[in-house]
C-alpha cells in the first residue's frame, strides 16, 4: 500500500474516494489534494488532509496520484507539473483514455476508474481498467485503494465509457425515481416524511433482494405482481408512459456524453 497519495482535484467524487479511505478501518495514508477553490480547500483540510491550490506541490512526494478533474481541464491541470517517472496515475476523469493521459504523461503508469457517488457512504462501486503502461502492481494498487469504499470489477477499458452511463451516472436515475416516489406517496395522501421513509427503505430493500438472491429482476417482480392487483396496475402505467423505453435512452444518452468528453 503507498502511504503517500497525490490528488489533483478535490471535487465531490475525490472527496467521497477521500472520506472512504481515511475511514477508520483503513491504513493510515497521507493525503495530498490540489484544488484551485479556497473554500474547497479548507473543506478539505476539516478530513485532516493537505491542501494546496498549486498541482505540482500535491504531487512532489506522493508514491501514486489520483487524478480527479474535468475532461475539459485534463490539459489545463497537468500543464507544468513534474512528475517522477514511473509515477502510478489512477485517473477518474469521465470519457479520457489512458491513451490519451499516456501520450499527455509519458513515461508514467496509467490506470482508469469510474467510481460512483455512493463512494460517499462506503457502498459504491468501481470499473478499474489499466492502460497499456500499467503493471500487475498498479492494477493490485488502484484495486486496493478503490476497495476503501466499495466494490471493484475489472473491465476492459472499451466498456468504460458504458460504464459511466450506468453505475456513474446511474444514482441521478435513480434518486429522479425516488424523487418521483416520494411525490407520488404525498399524492397519495401520506405525509412526506413518511412517504420518503418508505420509498428509501422500499429501494434499499429490493436492491438487497436482487443482491442476495441472485435471481433476474423480472423474477423477483412477478413475486409481487398478483393477477388483478395492485402492482399489475401500476406497471401497466408505466408500461404506458414507456418507463423502460425512458431508462434506456437516458443511459443511452449518458454514454454518447462520455463519448463525446473522450474525443
Amino acid at each position: 500500500m503507498r502511504r503517500t497519495l497525490g490528488f489533483i482535484g478535490g471535487g465531490k467524487m475525490a472527496t467521497a474516494m477521500i472520506k472512504g479511505l481515511l475511514h477508520q478501518d483503513y491504513p493510515k495514508v497521507k493525503i495530498l489534494v490540489a484544488d484551485p477553490d479556497p473554500g474547497r480547500r479548507q473543506e478539505l483540510a476539516v478530513l485532516g488532509v493537505t491542501a494546496f491550490p498549486d498541482n505540482s506541490a500535491a504531487v512532489a512526494e506522493a508514491e501514486a496520484v489520483i487524478l480527479a478533474v474535468k475532461p475539459q481541464k485534463v490539459e489545463e491541470a497537468l500543464r507544468g507539473v513534474k512528475f517522477r517517472p514511473g509515477l502510478p496515475i489512477l485517473s477518474i476523469v469521465a470519457g479520457y483514455s489512458t491513451a490519451r493521459l499516456e501520450k499527455l504523461l509519458p513515461g508514467l503508469r496509467i490506470l482508469r476508474a469510474m467510481p460512483n457517488v455512493a463512494a460517499l457512504v462506503r457502498a459504491g462501486i468501481t470499473a478499474l481498467a489499466p492502460g497499456k503502461s500499467a503493471r500487475e502492481e498498479d492494477l493490485a494498487w488502484g484495486k486496493e485503494i478503490l476497495q476503501a469504499f466499495g466494490r471493484v470489477v475489472l473491465v476492459e477499458e472499451e466498456m468504460m465509457n458504458a460504464v459511466t452511463a450506468v453505475s456513474g451516472s446511474g444514482p441521478g436515475f435513480v434518486f429522479s425515481f425516488l424523487a418521483a416516489l416520494t411525490d407520488a406517496g404525498v399524492l397519495a395522501g401520506l405525509p412526506r416524511a413518511l412517504a420518503g421513509e418508505l420509498a428509501i427503505q422500499t429501494l434499499l430493500g429490493s436492491a438487497k433482494m436482487a443482491a442476495e438472491l441472485g435471481e433476474h429482476p423480472v423474477v423477483l417482480r412477478e413475486m409481487v405482481t398478483s393477477p388483478r392487483g395492485t402492482t399489475i396496475a401500476g406497471l401497466l402505467e408505466l408500461e404506458r408512459s414507456g418507463f423502460a423505453g425512458a431508462i434506456m435512452q437516458a443511459v443511452s444518452a449518458a454514454k454518447k456524453r462520455a463519448d463525446e468528453l473522450g474525443e
